[in-house]
């Protein structure tokens, strides 16, 4: 077979990772999230020099896309403080859910790259988020397919 044909695997494949889709949305955060920014790019920034200290090609295209990322995100970044009047649902806040089967949940609202539902936060721009900002406690939201009771909002 000729070899004309057959490319060899120098690592540039690599060097080209597309980046990581940014979201058209607000980048609000809450102190923890921002926190979180800085962590992630601190680490990063070790993750980048340890691989380019091994001459490791794939891993530098990786954290480097990584770190424009986060960098961006960063760069981005709103601080929403806290709020001390908790009679509305707000981003920041911690709100208790019934749903109509008796369940209940508790989300705390947060920015979307803080969110995990199944860790109990939600992305300000969910559709349930949506549902529950600016409602007061007792009121009735759609959750899903279903409708849900405010139950409690409590400071974040």
């Amino acid at each position: 077979m000729s070899r004309a044909f057959v490319r060899e695997a120098d690592g540039s494949e690599f060097e080209d990772l597309p980046d990581r889709p940014i979201s058209p949305h607000r980048n609000l955060v809450t102190e923890e999230g921002l926190a979180r920014i800085d962590a992630e790019i601190s680490g990063l920034r070790h993750r980048l020099a340890d691989a380019q200290s091994k001459g490791d090609r794939a891993e530098v295209a990786r954290a480097s896309r990584d770190l424009r990322y986060w960098s961006q995100r960063r760069a981005s970044a709103e601080l929403v403080e806290s709020v001390g009047d908790h009679a509305l649902v707000r981003f920041g806040s911690r709100v208790t859910i019934e749903r109509e089967d008796g369940r209940r949940h508790t989300y705390r609202i947060v920015g979307e790259d803080e969110a995990d539902p199944s860790g109990g936060t939600l992305s300000y721009v969910s559709p349930l988020a949506q549902a529950l900002i600016g409602r007061r406690a007792g009121d009735i939201v759609q959750a899903g397919r279903n409708e849900a009771e405010i139950i409690a909002i409590e400071p974040d």
